[in-house]
């Protein structure tokens, strides 16, 4: 399973800040936390594991943590945490300087490291992200990334803004990924996190051609599932709107056994595909569905996905549940 889930509300109230102490230091690291809340502490807590990389996403209303000297002789994973703030703010602290984080910031902190944190999120909702990993994995040097700790990452613009996005997506489509996806989806972080680190520091030669390669595609699939909605979108607007030539985009995609044309197609079908298999859209209207995702012509869009699933939209809706694994289709010219 890549997925857990956590919550402190199976337990009483005087035992939940306990327990959330116990499951974070046994899914993180070992750390000393207080809270304002510690009486009834509430919280939750999805953990994606994709090897030796992990993406945990949290929720609580207040939070102390301190990584100390003592705790880091007793056990360091010698591991990066970088920390995405998604409706939280807060202090942190490491290697001598102190910084203010707001909501879209993202910050990179380093275990082997003392450290100091104190967060206030809004409760009951996904407030904060984390990704932690072996500094081995790093596709940077040791010595550059060193000198972006603790210096906040701007997740609404640019690479920042591509790394936060792709985030964001993993912790909302994270029981969708099966085990054969936790390759690509931990070198696909590390890339765009080297990406964003690189253009923080204007150090970009630092980036091997691979990366830079992995880091441009990850953008380019974050701006069509960003605009798949919009018929307008051709292959011709994504390469123009990441500086490239159409060409450029062309091989890129010819590495993955596609085409920009057929990629788009494939992406919007399969949106399509998941609406039709929810329960709770039953009452939307497949045309409805379709124009959502980006088919103007009703008759082109169930030609499509006939072709694609082997079966019609509306027969496809009224399959049982556990028949739908067995319709998806790989993405084809």
């Amino acid at each position: 399973m890549l997925v857990t889930e956590f919550s402190t509300e199976v337990v009483a109230a005087p035992e939940r800040f306990e327990l959330f102490a116990e499951t974070t230091g046994r899914s993180h690291m070992r750390n000393r936390l207080r809270s304002n809340d510690q009486d009834d502490f509430r919280a939750k807590m999805r953990v994606l594991d994709l090897g030796e990389l992990q993406v945990s996403t949290m929720s609580f209303s207040h939070l102390e943590v301190a990584r100390t000297v003592r705790l880091i002789r007793q056990s360091d994973p010698e591991a990066y945490l970088i920390n995405y703030f998604l409706r939280d703010e807060g202090v942190l602290s490491q290697a001598g300087s102190d910084m203010t984080l707001g909501v879209g910031d993202l910050v990179i902190l380093d275990s082997s490291r003392p450290y100091l944190g104190d967060v206030h999120a809004v409760p009951g909702s996904w407030s904060h992200l984390t990704v932690q990993f072996p500094r081995g994995l790093m596709p940077l040097p040791e010595k550059t990334v060193q000198r972006l700790l603790t210096v906040p990452i701007d997740g609404r613009h640019g690479m920042g803004g591509t790394l936060a996005c792709w985030l964001t997506d993993l912790n909302a489509r994270a029981a969708e990924f099966t085990p054969a996806d936790m390759a690509t989806l931990a070198s696909v972080t590390l890339d765009l996190l080297a990406s964003a680190i690189a253009r923080c520091l204007e150090a970009e030669g630092a980036l091997s051609p691979e990366t830079r390669r992995s880091a441009l595609r990850a953008q380019i699939n974050t701006f069509v599932e960003q605009h798949l909605a919009d018929p307008a979108m051709t292959p011709q607007t994504i390469a123009d709107a990441h500086h490239i030539s159409l060409r450029h985009l062309q091989q890129l995609l010819a590495e993955d056994n596609t085409s920009p044309a057929a990629w788009i197609r494939h992406r919007r079908l399969e949106r399509c595909r998941l609406d039709l298999a929810n329960p709770r859209l039953n009452a939307r209207p497949i045309q409805a569905i379709a124009e959502r995702w980006g088919f103007t012509n009703p008759t082109h869009f169930s030609r499509l996905f006939r072709a694609t699933y082997g079966i019609p939209p509306r027969d496809y809706r009224n399959l049982p549940p556990q028949a739908y694994a067995n319709r998806q289709q790989p993405c084809a010219e």
